[in-house]
């Protein structure tokens, strides 16, 4: 460095590696049958988007210089667009206004990159890390920084701008939102770590960016306003699109708490949430599959003619609660425990009251999957509805074990990775 570009490999972005893989292979299984149905005629161009955007986000994660992430990102971007667009109804308008926003959020990465350039004439994140500390007070620096973080910020749909998320997530194909919700904001919160720490330093973030109070007060209007409109809805799918944007909210925040137990919480939640949302949605998708709906009141005798599928999704529904032993808490855990130490009491109430809008909204789905519908009894009506084909329920099942178990090694995983990814304060 700083010549040529360069591919980093290092704690933080080996886990969000194995990530990426992880959902992309699982995805790819399971939406075997959704693409036939959804997409007969489309099957060659979704999967060669799937992998381009796989690619893409395989590329941010693993590259060392800050303009190749630009490409990356956009590469990335351009898939999703057009994995987003591929769904019916309402797709392509809601395709289109994160088009807009997509493209606003990384302008201003750009733009930023561009003072950073201009300060510094190097766009190795290396090289940019050893000389940046010497111009802490340099203006373009400066406006490079906030550039950066409010382009980054838009593109993982952070509390306030998060509106073009919901709609196109939910009216996107089953068998691209698997891929898209637990992939994008997390490599998206990824970026901002690496960019924060890994370039600017720490140091130079919370030293001379007076940001901590502005971003823990976004993140817990973004984790209670999410949770509010979550608990609004009746559309299973726009459901979970608010939880994300709520679980945005628990990793911007653990990060702007500036210290190292709330930033190993964050960095925690990107695997667990990640999975998290990879399971819920695989169960929205076989609901899809097996009644062409996606209400709550579908659920419906679900426990009786589902019990599989049905099982897994309270493994996932426990997990966003934040239950032991399934990951979820741990990172909740380790979230609270760091707004304790910041003494950020506002931040620890909105994950507490996340928690309990948590609960209730799934234990009123769990609620409505144990009633019996009247026609429940015929037999033409248990022919209707049965449980998921094996391609799509391996899968699920494997995603819902993995919560457990990596909530049983979340010790071994904080002290063995995740530990050696914080910086030291």
């Amino acid at each position: 460095p700083p010549f040529g570009i360069e591919d980093v490999v290092d704690h933080l972005n080996a886990m969000v590696l194995v990530v990426i893989t992880f959902v992309s292979l699982i995805s790819i299984i399971y939406s075997k049958l959704i693409v036939e149905r959804e997409l007969p005629d489309k099957i060659p161009q979704f999967y060669t988007l799937y992998l381009l955007l796989t690619t893409g986000l395989l590329g941010i994660t693993i590259t060392g210089d800050a303009f190749n992430l630009y490409v990356l990102l956009e590469i990335s971007a351009l898939a999703t667009y057009a994995l987003l667009a591929l769904g019916k109804d309402r797709a392509l308008i809601s395709t289109f206004n994160y088009l807009i926003l997509g493209t606003i959020g990384a302008s201003l990465y750009l733009l930023g990159v561009g003072h950073l350039y201009i300060a510094t004439g190097s766009l190795n994140m290396a090289d940019l890390f050893r000389i940046l500390p010497s111009l802490s007070g340099n203006s373009a620096v400066m406006v490079g920084f906030i550039l950066i973080i409010v382009g980054v910020w838009i593109k993982m749909a952070f509390f306030p701008a998060h509106g073009w998320l919901p709609n196109a997530y939910t009216y996107a194909p089953s068998s691209s939102i698997c891929l898209i919700a637990p992939l994008m904001t997390k490599v998206s919160v990824y970026i901002m770590i690496r960019i924060m720490f890994s370039v600017f330093s720490a140091e130079f973030t919370f030293a001379n960016i007076a940001w901590q109070t502005a971003g823990v007060w976004c993140s817990v209007i973004a984790i209670i306003g999410g949770s509010l409109q979550a608990l609004a809805q009746r559309d299973f799918r726009k459901m979970l699109t608010f939880l994300v944007v709520a679980e945005v909210g628990y990793m911007v925040g653990g990060v702007w708490l500036a210290n190292e137990i709330g930033i190993s919480g964050a960095i925690l939640h990107i695997l667990n949430d990640a999975l998290m949302t990879l399971c819920l949605f695989l169960v929205a998708g076989i609901l899809i599959f097996k009644t062409q709906r996606h209400q709550l009141m579908d659920f419906r005798g679900m426990f009786r003619k589902m019990p599989v599928t049905m099982g897994a999704f309270i493994i996932g529904a426990l997990s966003m609660i934040g239950v032991p032993p399934t990951c979820g808490f741990f990172s909740k855990w380790y979230l609270i425990q760091g707004a304790i130490e910041a003494g950020r009491w506002e931040f620890m109430a909105a994950l507490i009251f996340s928690s309990l809008v948590n609960a209730v909204l799934f234990f009123r789905i769990i609620e409505i999957g144990h009633v019996q519908h009247e026609t429940d009894s015929h037999d033409h009506a248990e022919e209707k509805i049965s449980e998921a084909p094996a391609i799509m329920l391996i899968p699920l099942v494997v995603v819902a074990i993995a919560l457990v178990v990596i909530g049983l090694y979340t010790n071994d995983i904080v002290t063995n990775v995740i530990q050696h990814a914080v910086p030291v304060l």
